[in-house]
């Protein structure tokens, strides 16, 4: 009796059923497969920067045989001491460091009888090269002078805190700390401002051509941000149309790291912004009317406290993008030098890994509490409009409507003319001499860069990226939406696609290396291939991609879900017939999101390309650097006619798809 009560006390599972099973495989599937392209490499990049080489030279001993027999046992550290070629800052290297051993005898000559031997002291000391490969063991080496010549003794790897001393103790290094965060303040403050009162006019004034307005601010979404850089040279630089207007300042530096920065970075936070001033309660403005409360304090009391999640969600989002900007500070920096110019030259410049993942860290720190407060401050948000709430509708005011019209109008014009500049500059022959128009430009093939084949490349990849990345994205969002229990897996799932926002492009272009290039990762094979800039890709705008998906799932209502169950029908066959048309807007703007960022990105995959899969923004970069901008200003037009087509394309086939799938949300 009493074994019969305690079964009946004990609780009841319900049995898995076999969509049960399948979305949990796949959710298992999916974890593994963030685990692979986010977690594991930010790993394999931290270790990588306590990866400390540094010569032993106490480990090392010599001997010499001038004919009358070996002599004494030198010792490497006391020979190079006493020499002065020795010194603390020589001891610490990089991986690819090299000493070379005739250093240590300034009498050495390849064409003397002398004979040398060698040997290490310790196993584990770091060897020597000799014949083109190394020497670890412990026996003496014979050689003659002639291969004494090519001796080289190597670095011992050694785990530790060291590269980052190092970098601490390097002062153009560690300035470029407060270069970046004072250009990713200052652009933040401008284009705030700027974004803030050109989204009021937009939402709360009754100014003539708000979609035109609102078309032009969005330009800069479609272009590199190299492009805002290459027009400031042309404007602004050593031969600019208006570098008078500078007074004798220079644009390359700070002053035009944050006239770049803030070009391309204005429509992302007026995206948000607009969304926030787009939710408003007419009843508090009727209030504060009838209390003949001024249009000033109205705006301070009313109109940002209202505001205020999305100016904090804008201000992460700039700042985070400037400070882990690339493609502006290296084509107008100049000397300045900030965290991500800092990465390219450690890697590209210095082959110098180990120092480039730690400005990867420093560089990831401020991007990673700029994410983490963001998310607890929107954690805090509450509803503005409750279910009594009255819509806003702005008043014509004929003052504030001409004045916001001719403010929108000094933006736009700023905007297009940066555009057009780039646009005039890779049309003509020869700047500033030859100012005839012409098509040269635009024959990549004979510049230095990539070539047309770059173009292409671009194209391929985007349209990879855009299908294969709304494939997986929208299916994870799916599991993580719409999948029954497992809430650990799917909150660890939902954790591991909100992380990649936090990861500077740069960041997870060079962990990709330490990981995907490493001997025994059996993925290795993708690397320098097409696919591994796919991968890096998706992974780069998964979060964004991810939340919009998330969104538009969270709007069905999950009686579909039960109705289906209820039915034993699969629910992959849900998935197809319903959940796919129903959610189509959102699954076609997370493809054209992904197909333009693909196009435009330059820091994700600088690291990443080879000679056979060179993109078009990494093509603009290589012709900057040749000397070729008016070719470089081709190509990136090339990247923006590009992007603008496909949104064009995806406006006509978002309104053709919407009146076949969409009917039932105009009933």
């Amino acid at each position: 009796m009493a074994e019969a009560v305690a079964i009946a006390a004990r609780p009841v599972r319900a049995k898995l059923s076999r969509d049960d099973v399948i979305m949990r495989a796949a959710m298992v599937v999916l974890g593994l497969f963030l685990l692979a392209v986010i977690v594991l490499p930010l790993y394999f990049m931290l270790s990588k920067s306590f990866e400390t080489y540094s010569f032993r030279f106490e480990s090392i001993e010599f001997q010499i045989n001038d004919g009358d027999g070996w002599g004494e046992t030198l010792n490497a550290l006391t020979l190079g001491e006493s020499l002065g070629v020795i010194t603390p800052e020589r001891i610490t290297t990089t991986n690819g460091g090299r000493f070379q051993a005739t250093e240590l005898f300034p009498d050495f000559s390849f064409r003397s009888p002398r004979l040398y031997r060698i040997r290490n002291a310790r196993p584990d000391a770091g060897g020597f090269m000799l014949g083109g490969g190394p020497v670890f063991h412990t026996d003496w080496v014979e050689v003659t002078s002639n291969e004494f010549r090519r001796v080289q003794i190597r670095p011992a790897l050694s785990t530790g805190l060291g590269n980052y001393v190092a970098y601490v103790n390097t002062p153009s290094l560690f300035f470029s700390v407060y270069n970046s965060l004072f250009i990713a303040v200052t652009t933040t403050v401008i284009v705030i401002g700027l974004a803030f009162f050109y989204a009021y006019a937009l939402t709360r004034t009754c100014m003539p051509y708000k979609g035109l307005f609102r078309v032009v601010a969005l330009i800069p979404i479609l272009a590199p941000s190299l492009l805002p850089a290459i027009s400031l040279v042309y404007l602004f630089g050593n031969q600019g149309v208006l570098k008078a207007l500078l007074m004798g300042e220079s644009i390359y530096g700070p002053i035009g790291i944050v006239i770049g920065s803030a070009f391309w970075t204005f429509p992302h936070a007026l995206m948000i912004l607009v969304t926030a001033l787009s939710i408003s309660d007419a009843r508090l403005y009727e209030a504060a009317e009838a209390l003949r409360t001024s249009r000033l304090r109205t705006f301070l009391t009313v109109t940002l406290p209202g505001a205020k999640y999305g100016l904090i969600s804008a201000i992460f989002v700039v700042f985070t993008l400037v400070i882990t900007d690339f493609g502006v500070p290296k084509v107008i920096g100049g000397q300045f030098n900030v965290l991500a110019t800092d990465i390219y030259k450690q890697v590209i410049g210095q082959q110098n890994f180990q120092m480039g993942a730690v400005v990867s860290v420093v560089l990831l720190l401020p991007a990673v509490v700029a994410f983490v407060v963001d998310r607890i401050v929107q954690r805090k948000q509450v509803a503005l409009l409750s279910a009594r709430a009255v819509p806003l509708q702005p008043k014509p005011n004929r003052r504030i409507d001409i004045a916001m019209a001719f403010y929108c109008g000094a933006v736009g014009i700023v905007i297009v003319g940066m555009l057009g500049m780039a646009f005039w500059a890779s049309l003509i022959k020869f700047w500033p001499y030859n100012l005839s128009l012409s098509l040269n430009n635009y024959n990549f093939d004979v510049m230095d860069g990539g070539g047309w084949e770059a173009y292409g490349n671009s194209i391929r990849m985007a349209l990879y990226t855009a299908f294969f990345g709304t494939v997986i994205i929208f299916s994870g969002a799916y599991l993580v939406e719409k999948g029954r229990g497992f809430r650990f897996g799917r909150g660890l799932i939902q954790l591991l696609a909100i992380l990649p926002m936090a990861v500077p492009g740069m960041v997870l272009g060079l962990a990709y290396i330490f990981f995907f290039n490493h001997p025994d990762n059996p993925l290795g094979f993708i690397y320098g291939t097409m696919a591994i800039l796919v991968l890096c890709t998706i992974t780069h705008f998964y979060t964004v991609s991810h939340l919009t998906a998330a969104t538009a799932l969270k709007q069905m209502d999950p009686e579909f879900e039960a109705v289906s169950a209820s039915l034993k029908a699969p629910f992959y066959r849900t998935f197809a017939r319903v959940t796919v048309p129903v959610c189509l807007p959102a699954i076609l703007d997370v493809s054209i999101y992904l197909f333009v960022n693909a196009m435009t990105t330059v820091s994700a995959v600088v690291f990443l390309y080879s000679t056979d899969t060179t993109l078009a923004s990494v093509a603009v970069l290589n012709m900057d650097d040749a000397g070729d901008i008016a070719p470089a200003a081709a190509m990136a037009m090339m990247i923006v006619y590009t992007s603008a087509g496909m949104r064009l394309l995806h406006a006509l086939l978002t309104r053709g798809l919407q009146r076949r799938t969409q009917a039932w949300r105009t009933r």
